[in-house]
């Protein structure tokens, strides 16, 4: 896929989530290269645009163990339940050193997982996992 086409298929997914969360599931998702050790956005959606690189060392939180392990492939996918404020809920591998982020910046997952609506709002994500497992962000720079 290329950015284009990944950056549409996000969209596509967090509208599918928060339809059937009946509410916002997650409020920032970003496209991140942390190739060569360096974090560079390639796309953000989300309410804080100018702050979100910034603070990106300190709110991947719980998720910087498993992001460091790079042991995931296309497609793959990790939760942390105790994540608060601006620290990330959620990462998915998008391709070669390519992340996408997940954040509620007001919920922590513990918080959002006991809505019922949860449980349906998973499917979106799920597949929009398996459409990047066949088909991974290739981005050059």
């Amino acid at each position: 896929m290329t950015i284009e086409e990944t950056t549409k298929l996000i969209k596509g997914c967090a509208e599918q989530m928060n339809a059937r969360y009946k509410k916002v599931v997650f409020d920032e998702w970003a496209i991140v290269n942390v190739a060569h050790k360096k974090s560079r956005i390639l796309n953000y959606i989300g309410p804080r645009n100018d702050d979100f690189l910034k603070n990106f060392a300190n709110d991947l939180g719980a998720l910087r163990a498993e992001l460091a392990k790079d042991q995931h492939g296309a497609g793959d996918f990790e939760f942390t339940r105790h994540a608060t404020g601006t620290l990330f809920e959620a990462f998915m591998v998008l391709g070669e050193g390519i992340y996408l982020i997940c954040n509620n910046t007001t919920k922590t997952m513990e918080q959002i997982t006991k809505d019922p609506h949860w449980i349906d709002a998973q499917v979106p994500f799920v597949e929009m996992s398996d459409k990047v497992r066949s088909s991974p962000l290739v981005y050059f720079l």
